[in-house]
């Protein structure tokens, strides 16, 4: 499990998922040191008030624990960037939040020390205090070694959402899942309210509110194991 007191915690990324995860690991005790600039400092900011922004090197520097929240495509080139740089320390925890990568794309930085986590809280962010909120209703897909998936799934529930793990081989399957579900959504969505407004319907996306979501909520249901009785 987490090691007891607090951790040091630095978020590399500050879009839309890094801050809010760190201020969910900051409600369950632990001590944010530092994150880097990102696409929306002000936003990341109001959900981490005080909290210093830092160059990466830094914030490597300072931290127990390290979040990767970046985009898919940047994150291989940062950790192999920050294992050239001599930045990962040995028994340093290293997590990322991407869907589609397990724990090879740390291997940069396992090679060095440091301990590989993938946690992929499945929610769709807004980088707002509201995520906060859903975290705390959903799953989040952990892959770590074997000898370390307590540390990933203690690190998931103190985000709030319950732990389910996947297993490296089906990381790929995994992000197809996930983002199926997320596209496909908004996808029948935007084409479903673009013909309501073609027809003079105001509002639409309130108009299919309640019809989206109780179909949505049907459909998973019926999709829960063991099934309902009704």
């Amino acid at each position: 499990m987490v090691r007891d007191g607090r951790l040091g915690v630095g978020i590399i990324g500050a879009g839309r998922v890094g801050p809010v995860i760190g201020a969910a690991l900051a409600g369950a005790g632990h001590a944010i040191v530092g994150i880097t600039s990102g696409s929306d400092d002000e936003r990341a900011s109001a959900v981490l008030p005080g909290v210093p922004v830092l160059e990466t090197q830094e914030v490597v520097r300072r931290s127990e624990l390290v979040i990767l929240a970046v985009p898919s495509a940047e994150l291989s080139a940062l950790v192999s960037g920050i294992a050239e740089l001599g930045g990962w320390q040995i028994g340093q925890l290293v997590l990322h939040t991407d869907p589609a990568q397990g724990i090879e794309v740390l291997r940069p930085a396992a090679e060095r020390g440091a301990i590989p986590l993938a946690v992929h809280p499945a929610i769709t962010f807004t980088g707002t205090s509201i995520d906060l909120r859903q975290l705390q209703a959903g799953f989040a897909g952990v892959t770590a070694p074997a000898a370390v998936l307590p540390i990933a799934q203690a690190l998931a529930v103190e985000m709030g959402c319950e732990p389910v793990i996947i297993a490296e081989a089906d990381r790929a399957a995994y992000a197809d899942a996930i983002a199926t579900a997320t596209e496909f959504s908004r996808s029948i969505i935007g084409q479903s309210t673009s013909r309501l407004r073609e027809i003079g319907v105001e509002n639409p996306g309130g108009f299919l509110s309640a019809l989206v979501q109780s179909t949505v909520e049907r459909a998973l249901r019926d999709a829960s194991d063991p099934p309902p009785l009704v």
